[in-house]
C-alpha cells in the first residue's frame, strides 16, 4: 500500500506542478498558449526514444509547438510500423516540417536488451528484433571486437540512428518532400550523462538523393 501512495503522490505533484507551468507561462510569454490554441506549426519532426530521461522539447529548450514528436522503444524505425509511418506522413504532408530528426541515446535500456541474448518477455522481443538483427550484421562485421559492452552499446545505438534515417529517407513521402521542399534528415544521440546532443554524420554522397528517387519514389 505504501508503494502505491507513493505512485499516487507522484501523480498529483506533477498534476499540480502542471498548473505551475500554465500560470509561469502565461506571464513570461502571454501569447503562446494562445497561440497554440489556433494550431500548431513545427518546423521540427523528432522520432526518439520513449525513456524518461529524453524529452526532447527539455533537452532541446524548445516551447509548446516547435516540436512534433514521435517516441518508442529503442527509437525502432521500421517501413512496416503504421504508428511512425503515419506520424511520418502527417509531418511532412500536413504540418510541412523542414527537418526530421532520428534520435538515440546513451544507456539506452532497448539497446542493452537487444545486445544480450536474454529472453525480455512480452512483445518487447518481436519490437527488439530489428535492433538485434542489426546487433548480428554488426558481430559479422567485427565492429564489437576488443569493445567494452559500454562501447558496443554505443555503437549499436549510432547504428540504430544511422539505419533510421536510411529508413526515414527511403520513405516515398520523405523523397517527395525531400525534393520539392528540400526536407532534411539528421541523426543525432543524446548523452544521458552530459545533457549534450551529438549530431552524427550520415550526410548524404553527390546524387543518393536522385538514386532513392528512382528506386524508392512512388505515385
Amino acid at each position: 500500500m505504501a508503494s502505491d501512495g507513493k505512485k499516487e503522490d507522484a501523480f498529483h505533484t506533477l498534476l499540480a506542478q502542471n498548473k505551475t507551468f500554465a500560470s509561469k507561462t502565461s506571464q513570461e510569454n502571454p501569447d503562446l498558449l494562445a497561440r497554440c490554441a489556433k494550431g500548431q506549426a513545427p518546423p521540427l519532426l523528432w522520432l526518439g526514444c520513449s525513456d524518461s530521461r529524453c524529452p526532447e522539447t527539455t533537452l532541446l529548450a524548445a516551447s509548446p509547438g516547435d516540436v512534433f514528436v514521435h517516441r518508442n522503444i529503442a527509437n525502432v524505425l521500421t517501413p512496416h510500423d503504421l504508428s511512425s509511418q503515419s506520424v511520418i506522413y502527417y509531418a511532412v504532408n500536413y504540418l510541412k516540417v523542414s527537418h526530421i530528426v532520428v534520435a538515440g541515446h546513451t544507456s539506452c535500456g532497448g539497446v542493452a536488451a537487444a545486445l544480450g541474448n536474454g529472453l525480455v518477455g512480452g512483445t518487447m522481443d518481436a519490437w527488439l528484433m530489428p535492433v538485434r538483427e542489426l546487433r548480428s550484421e554488426l558481430l559479422a562485421g567485427g565492429k564489437f571486437e576488443g569493445k567494452s559492452d559500454k562501447e558496443k552499446g554505443l555503437i549499436l545505438v549510432e547504428a540504430n540512428v544511422r539505419r533510421g534515417v536510411d529508413v526515414v529517407r527511403k520513405n516515398p513521402e520523405v523523397l517527395k518532400n525531400m525534393e520539392s521542399r528540400g526536407v532534411t534528415v539528421h541523426g543525432v544521440v543524446y548523452d544521458v550523462g552530459t545533457g549534450e546532443i551529438r549530431e552524427l554524420e550520415t550526410g548524404e554522397q553527390e546524387g543518393d538523393l536522385q538514386k532513392r528517387l528512382e528506386n524508392f519514389k512512388v505515385g
